[in-house]
């Protein structure tokens, strides 16, 4: 029996070993290895088990874009940068802005209709460039999401305290032992990030 366990032993051992001398191929294969559109259409099926319901108009997608594209930056910085630095020319560079993003848009849009999975970018790279290409541009854009709620959140702190006529510093709480900018706690911009969190996972269809 000892010597039966000690034969399967080895002889796991060995396929384990082969199965690792084999890992950087695989890496590569997979790397570079492309879906087509009916494969990511098919793979989309299968993982919802039915068909997506289409409920959202045209006003809801370009509702969407627009909330996608235009952050808390235009009404924050257009002040300041058009005081100190560039004047009344930075009206230019939301001109150049926008038809960067109509160009973005039109080629979301041709995706979208060639192939209308859940995804994005991620599923359109996937098809595309392959699996790594897609998988470093979903982690990207998914640090994109969690980055820009995280500044438009602490940004509500300051229309809070600028509608309330008080010291910015008086919503937030001072920790001692960080880097001077790094070292306030913003519990307002959490307690708004949790209350639309909230909002959705309740009755994501009323929004």
């Amino acid at each position: 029996m000892a010597a039966i366990q000690t034969a399967l032993s080895s002889i796991f051992f060995s396929n384990y070993l082969h199965s690792l001398s084999q890992t950087p191929h695989r890496l590569r294969k997979r790397m570079l290895a492309t879906w087509t559109s009916d494969q990511e259409l098919n793979q989309v099926r299968l993982r919802s088990g039915a068909d997506m319901k289409r409920k959202l108009g045209w006003y809801d997608l370009v509702a969407l874009g627009v909330g996608g594209m235009l952050g808390v930056g235009v009404f924050v910085t257009t002040g300041p940068v058009a005081l100190h630095h560039s004047g009344p020319s930075v009206f230019i560079s939301y001109i150049i802005a926008g038809i960067s993003a109509l160009l973005s848009s039109m080629c979301y849009t041709e995706f979208s209709v060639e192939i209308p999975v859940a995804g994005g970018a991620f599923s359109y790279l996937r098809v595309t460039f392959g699996e790594f290409v897609g998988y470093f541009a979903g982690a990207n854009i998914l640090m994109e999401y969690v980055l820009s709620n995280a500044a438009v959140s602490r940004s509500f702190t300051e229309y809070l305290s600028c509608a309330f006529g008080g010291n910015l510093n008086s919503w937030r709480v001072e920790v001692h032992g960080f880097t001077k900018g790094f070292n306030m706690l913003d519990f307002p911009a959490v307690a708004i990030i949790l209350l639309l969190t909230l909002c959705l996972c309740y009755r994501h269809d009323l929004f």
